[in-house]
């Protein structure tokens, strides 16, 4: 890694399963990430001021609820409203192919679906973040 990364992790709307998001906050951290867990039912402005006040380079968000769709552009809007257009978001959870092209269109770096290993996407975050360090 080209520095230590700060990760928000979060869980938004009211989707109280949280076993996977502590599992990658636990992968990340092991990967050499600093990662803030924000705990449950986060709404998308608690999110994207989490990720102001604590400085973020990312934002991944979990999420089995079905609500990607929604919850997941208005966590890119508040961050935007908050001059945070740098912060690489991504997100992960049962969320269709179809839904995946749709979220990537509204600015959602990389989605996980099931089965994505936690190195696979550790080494993912780690490469997109070293790349935008490099472009400058």
């Amino acid at each position: 890694m080209e520095r230590t990364y700060r990760v928000v992790v979060a869980k938004p709307g009211l989707d109280g399963h949280d076993r996977g998001a502590k599992t990658i906050t636990r992968a990340l951290r092991d990967h050499g990430f600093e990662v803030i867990y924000t705990g449950l039912h986060q709404t998308p402005e608690q999110i994207a001021e989490t990720a102001l006040q604590e400085d973020a380079d990312a934002v991944g968000l979990s999420l089995l609820s079905g609500a990607h769709l929604t919850l997941f552009p208005r966590v890119v809007a508040e961050l935007a409203a908050r001059d945070l257009d740098d912060v690489l978001v991504f997100g992960g959870g049962v969320i269709p192919d179809a839904d995946v092209r749709i979220l990537k269109e509204q600015g959602i770096a990389e989605i996980f679906q099931p089965g994505a290993s936690l190195r696979a996407i550790s080494s993912w975050l780690e490469s997109a973040l070293d790349g935008r360090v490099a472009a400058g």
